[in-house]
């Protein structure tokens, strides 16, 4: 789940990701396990600054943390497009989290769902939008090697086998069971106040 956008939707999809990986993002990856279950997270914040603006195509030029630099739609939900300024600094805020859960013995239906949803700043205030997403999938375990630590997952549309690096996780799972995956992701835009450029030392 990557965009990155002014306009939430386009932020978790595709850029930043791209800023994220570079080492000025701040950011920290956590993972925490029980019998069952494990869940790992990773967050980020990343600055870009506005390179461009175009105000006719509603669009906007940032300049990430190494220098790369991506423009970006900005959707109709930015109410305070006007307001951005070349100079700004935007503020990327990026988390995500994988859960894993076995459930022994399911018996439900393969299935995958999945809900949306965003928000736009007030008028008045300054530039920024938020979005997020869940993806929830149930898949069936059709076969477990324990020696190469795969399990194999059919789900409702393809089979994937998962790699474990815990052996007495994999020795909780057995052909029958079912795994839920859940797949969570948050990103928040906002703009902030330029800081002023250090004067030049005199001599």
């Amino acid at each position: 789940m990557r965009k990155l956008l002014f306009s939430a939707a386009l932020v978790a999809a595709a850029s930043v990701p791209a800023f994220a990986q570079k080492p000025e993002a701040a950011g920290a990856m956590a993972s925490k396990t029980t019998p069952g279950k494990g869940t790992i997270t990773n967050m980020a914040r990343i600055t870009a600054s506005v390179e461009a603006i175009d105000t006719a195509a509603r669009s906007v030029t940032l300049k990430g943390p190494r220098g790369n630099v991506v423009t970006l739609a900005v959707g109709p939900e930015v109410k305070n497009f006007d307001q951005v300024k070349v100079g700004d600094m935007v503020v990327v805020r990026y988390a995500e989290a994988l859960t894993l859960e076995l459930k022994k013995g399911g018996k439900e239906l393969r299935q995958r769902s999945e809900r949306e949803g965003s928000a736009a700043a007030q008028p008045g205030g300054r530039p920024g939008a938020a979005a997020g997403r869940q993806i929830t999938v149930v898949a069936d375990v059709t076969a477990v090697d324990r020696r190469k630590m795969t399990v194999t997952l059919r789900g409702p549309k393809r089979t994937v086998d998962l790699k474990l690096r815990d052996p007495e996780q994999i020795k909780l799972i057995k052909v029958g069971d079912q795994v839920e995956a859940t797949y969570q992701e948050a990103v928040a835009v906002s703009v902030e106040p330029a800081k002023p450029k250090p004067a030049a030392a005199t001599k």
